[in-house]
């Protein structure tokens, strides 16, 4: 890998991400239906240095606003969907580090980020009770050193990463970060992602088999949820910004499909409109559709500042009315997401569906990423905020 690039400030890291999503919208299609791996793609990433755009000043990196990463995600998954779910937990577990690493930890994995490692994730689980049932074990050696074991599923980035942050419960059962290099001994990571969308996130399966880990690579993240904290705001924007991308993206699709290789409805054609862009009932509907969009990006704008003022003065209060915004961002994001790329075919006519032309990956990404995590308990926890003031629960989902 060549050295990275260190960004300056918000400016340029929003001119970075103009550029990249411009180049990498080009061949998404084509990677979608090959489910060619984007590693190259995420080499560019890596040298751009938006990867390392959160590192704090202190530690020489831009520690660009949240509205800015916000800005970064939404235009990479207007451009690709998948390639922009890839670096979402690599900006998550530099949060975890910046509010739970040491000095020393920090020291080092800024550092790593800043020369454009990439970090990955093995968070999720099957087979449990719950998303919350995590049953991979980090277990103390008798010279303080620790081992893991388990089984992780959803898992990714990792297959691109060099460091993989793992999800586990300690001896005394609360839950740690552990940062494992990819090639640690014991640690596999199989490329079994097999999904109808997001085809080339490989967010496949990573196995665990006594992986040894250094006492100094391991982070209490239980203790993120012992004060206020917007650790669960951050993670939810990220994929609200990525929601509303592919709402962006489809639109964008729509409009041009529509200028360019729709032909008008013979009716249309008979009252006097020409084109299939001078039909005034597709004209109704684009600015239904526009209206959506401008509607999630106002909202994740909004939800994006409420963090970044809750990081300036973080309270219960603060950090209570930046996950009720981010949640009403991401309950909209997802319906527009869903709802815009189906539109796509609406407005655009029986060729668009054909399999050549790779439009419906936009709606196969929405409906696969909004599965993530479930809107429905979303919308109860900001009515019962609106309703009777119960401040949201404190979880890395909300």
């Amino acid at each position: 890998m060549s050295a990275a690039t260190v960004i300056a400030d918000d400016a340029e890291a929003l001119a970075v991400a103009v550029e990249l999503s411009a180049r990498f919208r080009k061949d998404a299609a084509e990677r979608d239906a090959r489910r060619r791996l984007p590693h190259t793609e995420l080499e560019q990433l890596s040298a751009s240095g938006l990867l390392a755009v959160t590192v704090p000043a202190e530690f020489g990196g831009a520690d660009v606003s949240t509205e800015t990463l916000t800005k970064v995600f939404r235009l990479l998954a207007a451009a690709d969907a998948s390639l922009s779910q890839i670096p979402q937990s690599h900006f998550v577990y530099v949060n975890v580090l910046r509010r739970q690493g040491t000095y020393e930890q920090k020291e080092f994995f800024f550092g790593e980020v800043l020369r454009g490692k990439r970090l990955g994730n093995a968070q999720s689980e099957a087979g449990g009770k719950h998303v919350q049932d995590i049953r991979t074990r980090l277990t103390r050696l008798p010279d303080g050193a620790y081992v893991l074991d388990g089984v992780k599923h959803y898992s990714t980035g990792a297959l691109f990463a060099d460091w993989i942050p793992v999800l586990a419960r300690a001896d005394d059962d609360n839950l740690h970060v552990a940062y494992v290099p990819r090639d640690a001994p014991g640690l596999t990571v199989v490329d079994d992602w097999d999904g109808m969308g997001q085809r080339t996130t490989a967010s496949g399966t990573v196995r665990l088999e006594s992986v040894p880990v250094p006492a100094e690579r391991v982070v209490p993240h239980h203790l993120t949820f012992r004060g206020p904290q917007l650790h669960g705001a951050v993670a939810q924007l990220l994929h609200a910004a990525i929601d509303a991308g592919i709402a962006s993206g489809a639109l964008a699709e729509a409009v041009d499909f529509v200028r360019t290789k729709s032909r008008p409805w013979f009716e249309s054609v008979a009252e006097g409109y020409g084109t299939a862009a001078q039909d005034p009932l597709l004209i109704q509907r684009f600015g239904e559709l526009a209206i959506q969009v401008r509607a999630t990006d106002a909202l994740l704008t909004e939800a994006a500042r409420a963090v970044d003022a809750a990081r300036d003065d973080l309270t219960e209060d603060s950090a209570a009315e930046a996950s009720i915004a981010v949640a009403a961002a991401k309950v909209t994001a997802a319906e527009a997401a869903v709802g815009v790329a189906s539109a796509l075919f609406e407005v655009s006519g029986t060729r668009s569906a054909l399999d050549s032309l790779g439009l419906h990956r936009h709606w196969r990404d929405a409906r696969t990423h909004t599965l993530h995590d479930p809107a429905r308990w979303k919308v109860q926890h900001i009515g019962r905020y609106v309703l009777n003031g119960t401040k949201p629960p404190r979880h890395g989902l909300l």
